[in-house]
């Protein structure tokens, strides 16, 4: 819990996968809805944390400069 209204819960793969402690969440729902807070539950994934952390890193230094090439080309363009 945080001074922003936030609850944040992060389930192991073992878990995410156990019925009582989801249904259990629901109380934390229902708690924290009265109290105007927001509760975000996240599960951890399958895939190795490494490699979809570097996935992610390269897509987004290129996507910034696929962006930073299109931004030139309207300030080429502007200036003409």
């Amino acid at each position: 819990m945080d001074d922003k209204g936030l609850v944040e819960i992060w389930l192991t793969n073992a878990e995410k996968k156990d019925q009582k402690l989801r249904e259990s969440l629901k109380d934390i729902y229902k708690e924290y809805k009265k109290k105007k807070y927001l509760v975000a539950v996240f599960e951890s994934g399958e895939k190795d944390l490494y490699e979809g952390t570097l996935d992610l890193l390269i897509y987004n230094m290129h996507r910034s400069a696929q962006l930073e090439v299109k931004c030139d080309k309207k300030l080429r363009l502007a200036e003409q």
